[in-house]
């Protein structure tokens, strides 16, 4: 019997995440072996939480998200690197939003139908990889086109906070994790680890 293993992104939306793979699992009265919750962005290959589930997973041993831009907005070259490594190991990528892996979960012993499956869902993984990459670049065009016609009118002023980033720092903060922790999970800075302690934590 293979295993299944949840990878999910921290934000504000993960216990729904959670609660929609635990759902979806449950149908085939399977469970979901370990979760891996990722503080990195999808669009850079450094996130330890999703290599750390790659090295622990044997093959046919299925990778569950519920969205593929959970693994990737890479650019063409990493996304490659990634499912190469996936595809080496003989992970399956299941995502709730590809509806043709969900069969992965129900296959038993069927090489022929595993093969079909495979092939076609490599094609849609490439589909959504691209699709989210898309995405990911406009959302940053605009973003860059938004701050210059700012910085033109002079009503830039800089860069806001980022509540969801503080809402991460928060709760490792709270979890007991050090300033040098934080900072290599997160990858911001000293100061800011403290600019959250101080507003939302208690002395």
């Amino acid at each position: 019997m293979h295993r299944i293993y949840g990878y999910l992104r921290a934000s504000t939306k993960e216990q729904d995440a959670k609660r929609a793979l635990e759902s979806f699992v449950a149908h085939s009265n399977l469970v979901i072996s370990s979760w891996f919750i990722e503080t990195e962005s999808g669009a850079t290959l450094r996130r330890p939480e999703l290599f750390r589930l790659l090295d622990i997973a044997q093959r046919g041993d299925i990778l569950l998200v519920e969205q593929v831009d959970s693994i990737s907005r890479l650019n063409s070259p990493d996304w490659e690197l990634l499912k190469s490594k996936i595809t080496d190991k003989g992970i399956i990528i299941v995502a709730l939003d590809l509806p043709t892996s969900h069969q992965f979960i129900n296959i038993r012993n069927d090489e022929f139908t595993q093969r079909m499956l495979t092939a076609i869902n490599s094609m849609m993984l490439d589909m959504l990889a691209a699709v989210a990459r898309k995405d990911y670049e406009d959302r940053r065009r605009r973003q860059e086109e938004g701050i210059a016609k700012a910085k033109r009118e002079s009503k830039y002023k800089g860069r806001t906070a980022n509540p969801k980033r503080n809402e991460n720092i928060a709760a490792l903060l709270t979890a007991g994790k050090s300033y040098s922790d934080i900072v290599n999970l997160l990858g911001c800075s000293r100061s800011t680890i403290s600019k959250v302690r101080k507003s939302t934590l208690k002395p």
